[in-house]
């Protein structure tokens, strides 16, 4: 921008060119700029004038051939148009579009300032169209700004100008023309403009102020919010780059306001309404009089106040509205084109006032107003209809007033010609619909015409569908459209004559209604005389109107704030929320015809299966439930009878989400009830049948996220109650299915459903909380947790483990449990620290189960228990013995060989087949205690099982020892084992763990490498033989003190422990004297002697280490352990009799090789080796001695 110091210094430069002098036209060019430029800066209309006389004293001494010619003209010609814009001289303008074409002649194409040329000139043109309206005008700009626009390519600082004015051009002619093409370019072009104007560079606003008025012309089109809304945002960010001061603020203000305004028209947002107040004063006050633009800044302005007239009230608004249309009409005299508009607001608005206060003259001057406003809308004009519209209902006020049946009769001529002008899809044809059957009605009233009752009530029909919930205007439209059927229904009442006790009888006695209320009641009783004649009749239409006529009442019944407040679900969020007291009464009352209507629909359904009809039923129950929330006596039924329709519509159209609904219904139904109320049988036995129609249907769909739990304050109840409540849900898994749904709960989710029953609480805590656990052979696509969590099992596709489960939980469902387990689904297996937990506490578990549910995959009906590998897996041992009540399932999911006993256990046929086929005693199966005892029969039972993952065959027996160690998955087989061994070991003492034959394991060498080295039964001491006996007691005489000497020190000997890897055991040893080799072929056998024991041979199946061979490595020890007495008998009378027996019988001895550092191996264990004393003496010279084994 120029400033005062550029002006003065070409100033100098001009005086240093007097006339005559050969620069004399470049110094007066170059003031003339400086002077523009100083102009474009501060306004001042003297340096634009002296810049333009200078600019013509310049081309004079550019005469045509001079280069320079086309710069001053185009130069003269800009400062032409500024003026023009400045102070509205049309002269101005026309030079500046002769002056731009002449410019233009001086550069062809190729020259290198045709584009500016091109731009000035279009820019003109554009300027003059707005001024005259010659679209030859605008076609040319359009014409010339494409060609500037191809020689500003992507990348020129001025191509951003060039798609500006292209858009505003483009967007000119869409208001003339009508061609969307236009309009959309212009949209696109404006986009282009503004990216090319980022954040900070001159002209943004006008490109955002721009984009933003054609984005509010789409949605006047297309009625697309996302438009508008982006149109507001706009037009704040250039609101916010036009300050105070700014001489474009006014345009923003006023176009942002316009936008604001017609938000509350299609939102019903009262801050819209205020802002758009508040910017229209503004805008105002930044149009005072004698400014360009003032009649439309009152016009709209005038418009908005009328609407807040219309929101709140207040007559103020609407006086202030009058007011400043009056001072609109002024600035609009005959001839302007906005004249019309004005005269049709200023009659609309006096029309209101005359509604409020009655003032004649204020109707008289609304129906003056209106008859010139349709003058200046003649035949093809577009603002015809609104005008005959607005007309017609004055007159019919004034019919009102002065009850002049012409005044009437114009009224009904004019709305016809109105709707003439509105046909299907014009946006206000229902407002006429409205009005023309007000007007007919008014004249049944005067005239009795039943022609023109029958066609107001077509009419009315007519409107009503063009006004769906949610219209502005539906209230209205269905109270006349109420009022008129109450006047048919009374009319034929009079004419039938009708029984005295009948509900049409009862209606046509009510006096004409004056309320909403009045005649939705009207309308109710009218629909149940048709609904009484439907059903002694069977003719539909009696039907149909019924519930045409309880539809209507029904709305009717609705309380409203305000004209945008009218959908039934609107009121019953309202009430969810709280409301006032009146409102409630009202909205209770609708509720109450909610389920006749419902019952209508469900009628007409069933006579011709139209579906429309069952999803308008469901709505109803749908409404009728959100009244009737939780503790309402009604709910169960309720959800009951959603759940029917719901399920009727799954039966007609087979679509999962329709049968899922039904089922999570009747799931809240039945959690309402209790065993004994009169609608739990009836709950329990259609959730069934839903959920098998759910496994049945075989839809591989999944369905949706669970919903997410509801969330509960504290409760302050009995801290008995809590403790129950707690205690209880510590002993159950962490997690469990819920029957009902097939999802999963929690710990906290399952408290929290516990409360849902809080008058329950005393009676059936304990009953609620039992569970039913699943044992089973994992078969094909078992379901894991994260294949099902969020998502109920019912509606995963029926296939392989999905349909196991889904089935597992339907028959706990039906023996009345309402949580199950299963170990596939039920344990986060990518949760260590949850694996751990479930392995510990699985034991348990089954043992608090109500009910085991075993499912035999692989026998049929007919054949033992012997046939199933169930019988053969590591994990099922505990899932036998754990549980008290056990059911066996076959394939099919029908009870072992058809027992109906409700515990397998308690079976005694039963329980000699589990004896065969698991070789536990019946003791054990009926009452097992987990611990430590008898270890080595329990390891015996697992011997003969496997497992999938090789370390499981110890974690599954971490519940029958109850032991609590770390689950280490990928750790070996025999790691895990060893560890399992070495804590029995540890914490009960117990040696018979060692007494095993097979390969030793890499942990240890005292334990075995896989649990079927204990295959073999355990020993047990051979039966006393009464000659035996009499022999010991005659030795004990002379030997007792030496027996006595040995008892102390075997009871002095520590336990057996085992601590990192070392086994710590006590043991009377006899060191090996003598290993001889006897044979090799096919095995090795030895001869062993040892001292105190009597010689004995072992066979092998490999060749003793060389160094077993060397004197004194080896030692033969017998294990010791107090428990090796036995209980005291009476076959003993002393301590040391029972020793000396308990000593001189034979043994399962350890070979033991020393190692460095003192310690022991265990070797040659594939063998069992026997050894035996050699007599008293040997007994006596027994050495008590600890080992420590590696």
């Amino acid at each position: 921008m120029a400033s005062t110091d550029d002006v003065s210094r070409n100033r100098a430069k001009l005086d240093r060119c007097p006339p005559g002098h050969n620069d004399r036209d470049i110094a007066l060019s170059k003031l003339a700029e400086a002077l523009h430029d100083r102009f474009q800066k501060e306004h001042n209309i003297d340096d634009l004038n002296v810049a333009i006389a200078l600019h013509r004293d310049a081309l004079e001494l550019r005469p045509i051939g001079n280069h320079k010619r086309s710069f001053s003209l185009l130069h003269l010609a800009a400062c032409l148009s500024d003026r023009y814009d400045h102070q509205g001289g049309l002269t101005d303008l026309e030079e500046a579009v002769t002056l731009g074409r002449a410019a233009l002649e001086f550069r062809p194409p190729g020259h290198p300032a045709r584009g500016i040329s091109l731009y000035n000139l279009a820019c003109d043109l554009r300027s003059r169209f707005e001024k005259q309206g010659d679209i030859h005008d605008l076609e040319e700009a359009i014409k010339l700004h494409r060609a500037a626009l191809e020689l500003r390519p992507s990348g020129h600082p001025h191509r951003s100008s060039s798609l500006h004015q292209l858009a505003l051009c483009l967007s000119n002619r869409h208001d003339e023309q009508g061609r969307a093409a236009d309009l959309e370019e212009a949209i696109t072009l404006g986009r282009a403009a503004l990216e090319l104007r980022p954040p900070g560079r001159p002209y943004r606003a006008g490109a955002l102020h721009n984009l933003a008025c054609d984005l509010r012309k789409k949605f006047q089109e297309q009625a697309d919010m996302h438009d508008l809304e982006e149109a507001i945002e706009l037009l704040r960010a250039a609101l916010e780059l036009r300050p105070m001061g700014h001489p474009r603020r006014s345009s923003s203000l006023h176009q942002l306001a316009a936008c604001l305004s017609t938000r509350y028209d299609n939102k019903g947002t009262a801050v819209d309404l205020e802002e758009a107040v508040t910017l229209g004063r503004a805008t105002l006050e930044l149009r005072p009089p004698g400014r360009p633009y003032r009649a439309v800044a009152l016009h709209n302005l005038a418009c908005d106040l009328g609407k807040k007239f219309q929101e709140q009230a207040d007559i103020r608004d609407l006086d202030e509205a009058i007011e400043l249309l009056r001072a609109a009409l002024e600035l609009r005299p005959l001839g302007h084109p906005g004249r019309s508009s004005s005269l049709h607001q200023l009659a609309a608005c006096l029309s209101s006032r005359y509604d409020i206060q009655g003032v004649a003259a204020d109707l008289e001057e609304a129906v003056t107003l209106g008859r010139a406003a349709l003058q200046l809308c003649p035949p093809g004009r577009p603002c015809r209809a609104g005008a005959l519209h607005n007309l017609a209902c004055d007159l019919r006020k004034m019919f009102r007033k002065q009850a002049e049946t012409r005044n009437l009769e114009e009224a009904i001529e004019l709305l016809r010609a109105a709707l003439e002008l509105r046909p299907s899809g014009h946006p206000n044809r229902s407002s006429s619909l409205h009005n023309l059957a007000i007007c007919l009605s008014d004249r049944y009233d005067n005239q009795g015409a039943v022609t023109d009752l029958e066609e107001a009530v077509t009419l009315g029909h007519a409107a009503l569908e063009l006004c769906p919930p949610g219209h502005p205007d539906r209230a209205v439209v269905l109270y006349n459209l109420a009022c008129d059927l109450s006047k048919k229904s009374r009319k034929q009442a009079d004419t039938a004559g009708v029984h005295r006790e009948s509900s049409l009888h009862r209606a046509a006695s009510v006096p004409c209604p004056t309320s909403m209320a009045d005649v939705a009641s009207l309308l109710f009783e009218f629909s149940l005389h048709l609904w009484d004649k439907f059903q002694k009749q069977s003719a539909m239409s009696n039907l149909d109107d019924a519930i045409c006529l309880a539809t209507y009442a029904l709305e009717l019944q609705l309380p409203r704030r305000s004209h945008h407040d009218v959908s039934l679900g609107t009121w019953i969020q309202r009430l969810a929320q709280g409301t006032s007291s009146d409102e409630s009464v009202m909205l209770g009352r609708a509720v109450d015809n909610l389920s006749v209507l419902a019952n209508y629909l469900t009628a007409r359904f069933q006579s011709q299966r139209t579906l429309v009809d069952l999803n308008d039923a469901i709505t109803l129950y749908r409404f009728v439930l959100q009244f009737h929330p939780m503790g309402h006596p009604g709910r169960a039924s309720s959800l009951h009878d959603l759940a029917q329709c719901l399920a009727d519509r799954f039966r007609q159209q087979p679509a999962t989400a329709n049968l899922d609904e039904a089922i999570s219904l009747e799931q809240e139904a039945l959690q309402l009830l209790v065993p004994g109320d009169p609608g739990y049988d009836l709950s329990r036995s259609s959730l069934t049948a839903y959920l098998q129609m759910k496994i049945d249907s075989q839809v591989a769909v999944m369905s949706p996220k669970a919903s997410p739990v509801t969330h509960f304050d504290n409760f302050d109840v009995k801290q008995v109650i809590h403790k129950v409540a707690f205690d209880t849900l510590k002993t159950m898994p962490t997690r469990l299915l819920h029957t009902h749904t097939g999802i999963y709960a929690t710990e906290k989710r399952r408290y929290r459903i516990l409360w849902e029953q809080t008058e329950l609480i005393h009676t059936v805590v304990s009953r609620y909380f039992q569970f039913v656990m699943l044992s089973h052979r994992w078969g094909e696509a078992e379901p894991l947790f994260r294949d099902i969590e969020g998502h109920p099992i019912y509606g995963m596709p029926a296939r392989g483990g999905f349909s196991k489960l889904q089935t597992f939980c339907l028959v706990a469902f039906q023996r009345d449990y309402l949580w199950a387990w299963s170990d596939t689904c039920c344990i986060d297996k990518d949760s260590s620290a949850e694996l751990q937990e479930a392995i510990g506490s699985m034991f348990a578990w089954y043992r608090r189960s109500a009910l085991t549910i075993v499912y035999l995959s692989d026998i049929p009906n007919t054949s033992s228990f012997g046939d199933s590998e169930w019988f053969q897996r590591g994990w099922t041992l505990q899932e036998l013995l754990a549980p008290r009540t056990v059911l066996f399932f076959t394939p099919k999911w029908s009870l072992y060989k058809g027992l109906t006993s409700s515990n397998h256990k308690a079976d005694a046929a039963v329980l000699e087949e589990l004896e065969r086929a698991t070789g536990i005693e019946s003791k054990f199966l009926t009452d097992f205690s987990p611990g430590m005892d008898d270890a080595r029969s329990r390891l015996q039972w697992a011997s003969l099982r496997r497992t999938t993952r090789p370390e499981d065959i110890a974690y599954s027996l971490f519940g029958i020892f109850n032991v609590h160690l770390p689950v280490m998955y990928g750790e070996s087989a025999e790691n895990a084992f060893g560890r399992l061994l070495a804590e029995i070991i540890s914490q009960s003492g117990d040696i018979s763990v060692l007494d095993w034959v097979g390969e030793a394991s890499s942990f240890h060498s005292c334990f075995p490498a896989e649990i079927t080295s204990y295959q073999t039964p355990p020993s047990s001491p051979p039966h006393l033989d009464a000659e035996v006996h009499a022999t010991m007691r005659e030795q004990l005489a002379s030997s007792s003190a030496a027996l006595r000497t040995l008892y102390c020190s075997l009871e002095k000997s520590p336990l057996p422990r085992f601590l990192n890897r070392r086994l710590t055991l006590p043991c009377i040893t006899h060191c090996v004297t003598e290993v001889q080799l006897k044979e090799t072929t096919p095995s090795y056998t030895y001869s062993i002697i040892a001292s105190g024991l009597r010689p004995l041979e072992i066979t092998l199946p490999s060749e003793l280490e060389h160094a077993a061979m060397s004197q004194g490595v080896l030692q033969l020890v017998r294990p010791w352990h107090s428990e090796l007495l036995g209980a005291s008998s009476e076959l003993f009378s002393t301590t040391e009799e029972q020793l000396l027996f308990t000593l001189g019988r034979p043994f399962n001895a350890l070979l033991l090789i020393e190692l460095p550092h003192n310690e022991h191996k265990r070797i040659a264990s594939s063998t069992r080796i026997t050894a035996q004393p050699i007599d008293l003496a040997s007994i006596l010279q027994s050495e008590v001695r600890i080992f420590d084994i590696v």
